[in-house]
């Protein structure tokens, strides 16, 4: 179930936020990813960045590039974390944007360990921003969610275990 969110921008959020149901399972966005449930941030703040006027395309907005980027940073930091050195991104799963990130807004990429493999590891990504001028300092608006597979490298570039315990 959907909760209500109390966002100023909740029309256009909920309007990209559909879920439908096909024999008791979600089918659009709520299929492809699980991690639409709770409209609050998810996993643990790993970037704030600053999106700048050098950031921006001729709009002003910030492209989903930059954003993709970003995010790829934040996902091998907290898998380098659990792999205790280097990693690699081999795959990204689907990603929908759900507003666009203007020059001035805060950047909040989130992210949170989803599996962990014989050499793989998932993490969650999901990038909320703060819009300039917003009144509310405590109000975070939805991007963007992606889960990323990176896998642990040695100092040769091979893939190798990641170590139990992590």
């Amino acid at each position: 179930m959907m909760r209500a969110l109390t966002a100023p921008r909740v029309d256009h959020l909920l309007a990209l936020y559909y879920y439908t149901f096909d024999n008791n399972k979600p089918t659009g966005n709520a299929a492809m990813t699980d991690l639409d449930d709770v409209p609050t941030p998810q996993g643990q703040l790993t970037l704030k960045l600053l999106a700048t006027r050098q950031d921006t395309n001729l709009y002003g907005d910030i492209p989903g590039g930059w954003l993709v980027g970003h995010m790829d940073q934040a996902a091998e930091l907290a898998a380098g974390r659990i792999a205790h050195g280097r990693t690699a991104t081999v795959a990204i799963e689907a990603m929908d944007f759900l507003c666009p990130v203007r020059e001035g807004s805060t950047v909040n990429i989130f992210t949170g360990l989803r599996e962990i493999g014989r050499s793989s590891i998932k993490i969650d990504v999901e990038v909320w921003i703060r819009p300039p001028h917003e009144r509310n300092p405590d109000e975070l608006q939805k991007v963007t969610e992606a889960r990323f597979v990176m896998v642990a490298m040695d100092d040769n570039g091979r893939i190798r275990a990641v170590p139990d315990g992590h």
